[in-house]
């Protein structure tokens, strides 16, 4: 289930259909139509947003979100997506303290509206963020890596390989038990993302993958993922400063070994892959 559908499926306190219920007898009482629905919707906003902040994950997530633009939706746990279709904006970045920015423009204005199309993906070995935005012409990955790398939180940032010239992405690895969260904001339209620590220690585990041997950021690692359309293939930086496709996170060699017989029937499956494994908190070989 993804953080959007965990959301989604909150149990509504049924103390919030009761402030909602007298709100409506009290806003008939006026004989005045526009004040029942001024009445009902502030009403229902108010509770439903006290309801939420006293999530302890989302109120985390809301901290010294500035005033400015209005909130579309939180991504938290397993990331998700979001957006609006667009063509040509141009991603750019932002930090102030704790806080990241990720900003839109066109040659038209400043900055759109909306947020573009993106896609929002956490994997755990090592704990890091995917990020793809669709609709897209240029990303400045030297300024985004730049305004990442300066937070205590966040390890490593590199691009993604995407042969689709209307896409870009990026990949920010995060130290070992940090959380995150991704909010959506409109009008204007861009992403803020926090990140927050306990300071709790993290016991490293050993995962089980299957790889490609290392290789050179470029268009061979876009050719190899449009190789295996059906496969949840995401790329690594290795402890040699290059490349390896990985697809799985097992906690056996056995589980990989399954997953590499059930690749090894696909017809046009090339030997790529192999098993192998790691500390979630390292980089492969």
């Amino acid at each position: 289930m993804t953080s959007k559908e965990r959301y989604e499926n909150i149990e509504i306190p049924a103390q919030l259909t009761d402030v909602i219920r007298q709100a409506q007898q009290k806003a008939a009482a006026r004989k005045s139509s526009s004040r029942i629905i001024r009445s009902v919707s502030a009403l229902a906003a108010c509770a439903a947003f006290l309801f939420i902040v006293n999530i302890p994950a989302v109120a985390n997530a809301m901290v010294k979100i500035p005033v400015v633009g209005t909130i579309v939706q939180v991504l938290q746990f397993g990331g998700g997506d979001g957006g609006q279709i667009t063509d040509g904006v141009t991603v750019g970045s932002e930090t102030a303290e704790d806080t990241l920015r990720i900003n839109f423009s066109t040659d038209e204005q400043g900055h759109t509206n909306d947020v573009p199309y993106y896609k929002v993906v956490h994997k755990e070995a090592p704990n890091r963020l995917i990020f793809t935005f669709d609709g897209t012409r240029y990303m400045d990955i030297d300024k985004v890596k730049a305004d990442f790398v300066t937070q205590p939180l966040v390890n490593d940032v590199y691009g993604s390989m995407i042969l689709d010239d209307s896409s870009v992405g990026f990949v920010v690895v995060l130290k070992e038990g940090v959380q995150h969260s991704v909010t959506e904001f409109k009008n204007p339209g861009y992403l803020e993302v926090k990140l927050s620590s306990d300071g709790k220690p993290i016991t490293p585990r050993k995962v089980y993958s299957l790889r490609t041997e290392p290789m050179p950021y470029g268009e061979s690692m876009g050719i190899l993922k449009e190789s295996y359309p059906e496969e949840d293939i995401t790329f690594l930086r290795t402890s040699n400063d290059e490349f390896t496709a990985v697809i799985g996170e097992y906690s056996t060699a056995a589980e990989a070994e399954l997953k590499l017989k059930e690749l090894a029937q696909l017809p046009d499956y090339n030997n790529d892959f192999y098993v192998d494994s790691w500390m979630s908190n390292e980089n492969p070989k």
